[in-house]
């Protein structure tokens, strides 16, 4: 039995009766509800720009006694893939990542996570194998096919390219929506924010110093005579040394391992979830969704914020 649970629900277009319903539903299961509020974050307040359906979205969060937090989860989310109230993730976490006094990490994936695209298949474009690129990827996420192999595949398409590149790349790449707000919020509470990936350190390393990463670790495209080799240099940043980097940050900025929570959407993230004291698909493949601690399927990074109540 926990002490204290927090649950948070987020929806694009909640129906008026979902919140009574989902309470309602937890006051069923015996457990009582201590507080609960909810609001309304425009596209606007999440840094993306004009207000649109796309990108706002509704929260709820309610602090929860007398409750199993696994039997609770599986009660108002008995199916990962699926939804009890159209369209609302509801996630159901230990209550000790609303302590305002404890220093917590966030920790991300970088494509399709931080940031909007995929870099690779930004990179592969520049030689007309975008499709075929991301259709690899693709399965890499899924799980269907060893990462490190696959990013091997990906990288060799690149061969020949100019170095210049990369900086058109750069220019290219888009933080997520609210990816801004979530890193300023945790930083304005004290927190830190990390993002590994197995993308690239040429592209990550700027964005990195844009946002204001407290760390960050990708993989390093080989150049020589100002042309791409087609290889990266060390070992593949992959789901092992994801996980293991978790712990290294968390240790080195004394936070917790139970105050870490980790944000992914890949097969790739796996095992940094699970290192993670609360692991978060966001906008995930189903091997993420269904392994997950928390879900959040909107197109809103800033929503990760509500998971440490700031």
């Amino acid at each position: 039995m926990t002490d204290e649970l927090a649950v948070i629900a987020l929806s694009k277009t909640p129906q008026p009766e979902d919140v009574e319903e989902i309470l309602a539903e937890i006051e069923d299961s015996g457990a009582t509800v201590e507080q609960h509020g909810r609001v309304r974050v425009t596209s606007t307040a999440s840094g993306g720009g004009d207000e649109s359906e796309a990108t706002g979205y509704s929260a709820m969060t309610a602090r929860v006694t007398g409750a199993d937090l696994e039997n609770l989860r599986t009660r108002l989310r008995p199916d990962p893939m699926g939804f009890r109230w159209h369209s609302v993730d509801v996630n159901v976490i230990p209550g000790h990542l609303f302590d305002p006094e404890v220093k917590k990490m966030v920790i991300m994936d970088v494509d399709s996570t931080l940031i909007q695209q995929e870099v690779i298949e930004l990179l592969a474009a520049h030689v007309g194998r975008e499709q075929e690129v991301a259709e690899v990827t693709e399965r890499a996420m899924r799980g269907e096919i060893d990462f490190a192999q696959s990013l091997h595949e990906r990288v060799a398409v690149l061969q020949g390219l100019p170095e210049s590149v990369i900086d058109e790349v750069v220019a290219q790449v888009r933080p997520s929506v609210g990816a801004r707000v979530l890193i300023e919020t945790f930083h304005r509470a004290g927190h830190t924010v990390a993002a590994v990936s197995g993308g690239f350190n040429q592209v990550l390393a700027p964005l990195a110093e844009k946002l204001g990463l407290d760390h960050y670790l990708a993989n390093q495209l080989e150049i020589e005579d100002g042309h791409l080799t087609g290889r990266v240099t060390g070992a593949v940043v992959e789901a092992e040394i994801k996980a293991r980097m978790l712990e290294e940050w968390a240790i080195n900025d004394g936070v917790r391992p139970e105050q870490v929570i980790a944000v992914g959407d890949g097969a790739n993230d796996l095992k940094m979830l699970a290192r993670a004291g609360l692991g978060i698909s966001f906008n995930g493949k189903q091997v993420l969704r269904e392994a997950a601690d928390a879900q959040i399927n909107l197109p809103n990074l800033d929503s990760v914020r509500f998971f440490a109540d700031l």
